[in-house]
């Protein structure tokens, strides 16, 4: 059985709020046989004859009552559906999904939640945070979000939007004897032979430290592992052992030491999506380029050496 279209149950209201096909036909600018055409196929798709026909009008049939207020009910729907998504497209209500790595939603992207919601309040956000990088790309090409926030996925496709560069930093306890070095940055190498405030292992970060270790020539002994980004700088402050933090997740009040790590640690970030965004994902990442510090204004800056 054939589905009636909307233009279908549109002839049969304006032919029935008019009374007569060929006012119909008028008010639709369609000519009258067209009119009987698409009314003779709606009749065959829900079954049964919905008018009958009168000399100077038109007169619903029972099944043609049955179906009128359901008619009335599917073109104010779609009409509904159309007024939602010009406002989407103005950007003034929906719904837009955000997939992010953990430390993007402590660092840089908060600020830019905030700036969002001032100017877009009735846009609803809906955020989906993931450990990795990997599952992060994976969940976007798997259709789950609208725009990924992250380091630069691989082989992808899709449009890519480059944020900057974040810094990583060294956190201390205030009374590490690394501390107070004169630099104002450490070589990690330094801290060969220290237990580290790593990460656990589907954390992306776990890799990361992994990596730059190896590169100074040693494996970090893990003295904990943080399953949540946010909790590393604070155990590092607490004493625990060093952390390799993304310099913008640490909190503006905080009573650790930041050092720079001797040769830097660095990561790009983008913004991506599967195929050309649309208004409402244009416009976040618009504002997400120009409102995140991929870098905190008070990131130490590393002291001429002696």
């Amino acid at each position: 059985m054939a589905i009636p279209t909307l233009r279908q149950l549109e002839y049969l209201v304006t032919v029935v709020d008019t009374g007569s096909f060929t006012r119909a036909a008028e008010q639709l600018h369609v000519t009258q046989p067209a009119l009987s055409h698409q009314m003779r196929a709606l009749e065959s798709a829900v079954g049964g004859p919905l008018l009958e026909r009168l000399p100077r009008s038109v007169r619903l049939t029972p099944m043609g009552r049955a179906v009128l207020p359901h008619a009335r009910a599917a073109l104010a729907e779609a009409e509904r559906l159309h007024t939602v998504a010009r406002r989407t497209a103005g950007l003034e209500e929906g719904e837009l999904e955000v997939a992010v790595i953990y430390s993007i939603s402590l660092g840089i992207l908060p600020p830019v939640l905030r700036a969002w919601h001032r100017l877009h309040p009735g846009v609803r956000i809906r955020l989906r945070e993931y450990p990795h990088a990997d599952k992060l790309q994976a969940a976007m090409a798997a259709g789950r979000a609208d725009l990924a926030i992250g380091p630069a996925p691989t082989a992808w496709e899709g449009p890519i939007r480059e944020l900057g560069t974040e810094e990583f930093v060294i956190v201390l306890s205030a009374d590490d004897p690394a501390a107070d070095h004169p630099t104002g940055a450490v070589a990690l190498s330094r801290l060969a032979d220290r237990a580290w405030v790593h990460y656990a292992p589907d954390n992306g970060l776990a890799d990361l430290l992994d990596q730059v270790c190896a590169q100074a020539g040693f494996t970090p002994h893990a003295a904990i592992r943080a399953e949540q980004t946010s909790a590393a700088p604070l155990l590092a402050a607490a004493g625990l052992g060093p952390a390799l933090v993304p310099a913008n997740i640490v909190p503006a009040h905080f009573d650790g030491v930041l050092l720079r790590p001797d040769p830097p640690v660095r990561r790009a970030l983008t913004a991506y999506t599967r195929t050309r965004p649309d208004p409402l994902t244009v416009a976040f990442a618009d504002l997400l380029a120009h409102q995140a510090r991929v870098n905190p204004p008070g990131l130490p800056a590393p002291r001429a050496r002696a």
